[in-house]
C-alpha cells in the first residue's frame, strides 16, 4: 500500500510540473486523470498494479 501512495505522489508531481512548465495544458491533464480514474475502476486496474509492484521491489536490486 505504501507503495501505491508514493506512486501517486510521484506521478501527481509530475503532472503538477508538466502544468506549471505549460507542456501540458489544463484540458491535457483534466483528461489525463479522468483516463485513469477511469482505468482504476477497469480489469485492467489489478494487472497494471502487479507490474508497478514488480518494477517498484525490482528497483532496490538493481
Amino acid at each position: 500500500m505504501s507503495f501505491s501512495i508514493s506512486a501517486l505522489v510521484f506521478f501527481g508531481l509530475i503532472l503538477a510540473m508538466l502544468i506549471r512548465s505549460k507542456s501540458v495544458g489544463i484540458g491535457a491533464a483534466t483528461v489525463a486523470v479522468l483516463f485513469g480514474h477511469y482505468l482504476s475502476r477497469t480489469g485492467a486496474a489489478a494487472p497494471i498494479d502487479q507490474v508497478v509492484s514488480a518494477i517498484g521491489n525490482a528497483i532496490p536490486s538493481l
